[in-house]
């Protein structure tokens, strides 16, 4: 897991536009760029409406409102019926054309896409998620043993009603009262949802999430920041009055900036976001990684450049490899990217030392918050994962597919 002895948490807004930046240890490690042609729709509950039932794909295209129909497969399908939560075996049997549903987006319209939602719905609070549909609780994996084992203590004697509660990483070392407060504060949301799903018509949003600096601040901001430095008054005072509610206990880490040069740029945000939007990437040595997205992965390709080491070859290419495993995990956070991922290691003859760069991709993979898969690394040393595609990374928001091209990179001749 990565170093985290100094993390900062940098806020700049412009124009009506905000952007935020993560650092552990002065460098750069995740960005969030609020969009201006779109903005993200993640997180937004929905009464919509079934356009489609096809049991051949086992989803349902259903009518949210926003754009293109969103896509529901039976697998996020989540019934109840009874007060007792059920999940249909047939999408067929379950589902009608015209039927009004409630759903929630758990994936952005992408390209030709439309939005994924599920109907198993939940609410994010900063210490814990309610699922008003779930009757099974649970504590962060991120959190050591014997503080998750404090924490289900807790959950049991706090548990509602109806429903269950996720405790999340940000609940470290939190009180009993703290998590009763988010608690009460996500049933009286859960409450309001339910009064406007009573009045709407489909199709239309009963539930909105936050804009960006205080959605994000809510989902990363935990005790260990050292601080959350604001350029903007106006977002300053929201921000600090909402850290101010949530966490009481770091409110005056929240401070304004008042340098004269750009925040972003003093504090060499602005240069590592260039950094991201490049193919190549160099590793210490002198080899480096090639990275290019395409609409079914992610290919990210290993090279040695100008490394040629000391020692034998199967020495120069672990070293190698062990850096490029470092450095494609800090890609993937920064760049936000999601979906399959292939990555084309350097051939190794020896088991203990591709055992060894397996290891080392999946130490720094635990210090990601987003969920990935790793399957074992080939004799042709490529390592196929997955990582959690919820919304546009940082190239498909601030770029656009070139209209010349369409995205290939080639302009062919006539």
């Amino acid at each position: 897991m990565p170093n985290k002895d100094k993390r900062e948490m940098l806020v700049t807004c412009r124009d009506g536009r905000c952007r935020l930046a993560i650092t552990e240890n002065d460098e750069l490690v995740e960005v969030y760029i609020g969009k201006t042609r779109k903005k993200s729709v993640v997180g937004n509950i929905y009464v919509g409406r079934i356009t489609a039932v096809l049991p051949g794909m086992s989803a349902a295209f259903v009518d949210i409102g926003v754009g293109k129909n969103a896509l529901l497969y039976l697998q996020d399908l989540v019934l109840m019926e009874d007060g007792s939560r059920v999940k249909p075996r047939k999408i067929g049997k379950a589902l009608k054309q015209n039927d009004s549903i409630i759903a929630q987006v758990t994936k952005d319209p992408m390209q030709s896409k439309g939005a994924r939602i599920t109907t198993n719905l939940s609410l994010p609070g900063r210490l814990m998620v309610y699922m008003p549909q779930s009757n099974r609780s649970g504590v962060s994996r991120r959190l050591p043993e014997k503080e998750r084992e404090r924490l289900r203590k807790i959950s049991k004697g706090i548990k509602p009603e109806k429903g269950s509660v996720i405790i999340r990483t940000a609940a470290m070392k939190a009180k009993n009262k703290d998590l009763q407060s988010d608690l009460e504060y996500l049933l009286e949301q859960w409450k309001d949802v339910q009064l406007k799903i009573g009045k709407a018509k489909p199709p239309s949003v009963v539930y909105t999430e936050p804009e960006l600096a205080i959605r994000v601040i809510r989902d990363n901001l935990t005790q260990d920041f050292a601080r959350v430095l604001v350029d903007n008054q106006a977002e300053f005072k929201r921000i600090r009055e909402y850290v101010g509610t949530a966490c009481p206990e770091i409110r005056n880490r929240v401070e304004l900036y008042k340098g004269k040069e750009p925040l972003f740029k003093k504090f060499g945000i602005e240069r590592g976001i260039e950094a991201a939007l490049r193919r190549k990437v160099g590793l210490p040595s002198g080899g480096h990684i090639v990275i290019d997205k395409a609409e079914a992965l992610t290919a990210i390709d290993v090279n040695t450049g100008s490394f040629t080491g000391k020692k034998s070859l199967e020495e120069t290419v672990l070293k190698n490899n062990l850096e490029a495993a470092v450095e494609v995990v800090k890609q993937l956070r920064l760049r936000d990217i999601g979906g399959i991922i292939v990555i084309d290691f350097i051939d190794m003859e020896k088991e203990e030392n591709r055992a060894q760069v397996m290891e080392t991709l999946e130490k720094e993979l635990a210090g990601d918050r987003t969920k990935t898969q790793v399957v074992t690394l080939s004799e042709l040393g490529l390592v196929e994962m997955t990582r959690k595609n919820v919304t546009d990374g940082i190239a498909e928001t601030l770029g656009k597919t070139c209209p010349r091209c369409e995205g290939r990179g080639l302009i062919f001749e006539e």
